[in-house]
């Protein structure tokens, strides 16, 4: 897992498999297409196979992939792989890590151990001076607007509750007229966090896309550098989310874990000075049970 900005640059137009595939003529367009549609069929496949498989010989292949703008073979397969992450089912991955003789709590095991494999892939790629930036984005921030929708929502609110905690003037927006209509209102002293993986969101994509188009600094966590989650960011964190069984979000959990340690560290006086405030609160408050 390559934990960079996307490969055309930050802030620059990525463009997708569709926007690619109308570069082509029509004939071209429809002999490509049921790779777009299935990538993971064709991901693992010499350009001699594709073409076979699509009933035309690797020339053509060639040619139609040096139209859809990439260099070579090599780095249309690169892209294949990054389409069929993107794409991936909840039902695929659990076709996809089945074993026909497994006990339940060797699946169990695998899928410890899977998240093991996503911890391992963030700690060797994560940039920490690129976080540290993004702390002093947040710092200095006018407002901070998290988004995200369906099982993300619980990396927002888990994001907006601490960011709370440290202080910070933070929105979470996880429905989709909440997400457009506070983006809406974001500008260039603004920060915005958009989470979503594989196809991303329409809720969150579209939040990112009206946020950045107003001028606010806008930030993706997401898993794969074709998502439109990069595409409107102007910084991007990239991590696994690869499961036995849909989404783990065992990686980008950690990640919010070391960019909330390195906001509160980065001005510990503030921070010690908010959390006094709290301390009481946590020791005695009403909310914590006592016999």
């Amino acid at each position: 897992m390559n934990n960079s900005h996307p490969k055309d640059g930050r802030g620059n137009h990525t463009p997708s498999f569709a926007e690619r595939i109308e570069r082509l003529s029509k004939k071209r367009r429809e002999l490509i297409r049921p790779v777009q549609e299935h990538p993971r069929d064709y991901v693992l496949l010499s350009i001699r196979d594709v073409a076979a498989k699509l009933a035309t010989d690797p020339a053509t292949i060639l040619r139609i992939v040096r139209g859809l703008g990439f260099d070579g073979y090599r780095n249309f397969k690169a892209y294949l792989h990054e389409l069929s992450i993107a794409n991936a089912t909840s039902l695929e991955s659990m076709r996809n890590h089945r074993e026909a003789h497994s006990s339940i709590l060797s699946q169990g095991q695998m899928a410890l151990e899977q998240d093991l494999r996503n911890l391992h892939a963030l700690r060797n790629t994560l940039d920490l001076k690129r976080v540290a930036e993004l702390a002093k984005r947040i710092h200095g921030a006018r407002r901070i607007l998290v988004l995200g929708g369906d099982l993300a929502i619980s990396l927002v609110y888990f994001l907006e509750y601490r960011m709370t905690l440290l202080g910070f003037p933070v929105v979470a927006a996880t429905t989709p007229g909440h997400s457009v209509n506070t983006a809406r209102n974001c500008g260039s002293r603004d920060v915005v966090i958009g989470v979503s993986f594989r196809r991303g969101l329409r809720q969150t994509v579209e939040g990112l896309q009206q946020a950045h188009a107003n001028g606010a600094y806008c930030v993706g966590i997401t898993d794969t550098f074709i998502s439109p989650v990069a595409r409107f960011s102007d910084e991007c964190f990239l991590m696994p989310v690869e499961s036995n069984i849909g989404n783990s979000y065992a990686a980008p959990m950690s990640f919010l874990n070391v960019l909330l340690t390195i906001c509160a560290h980065q001005h510990q006086s503030r921070t010690l000075r908010i959390l006094k405030k709290a301390d009481y609160e946590q020791r005695h408050g009403f909310r914590w049970y006592s016999e």
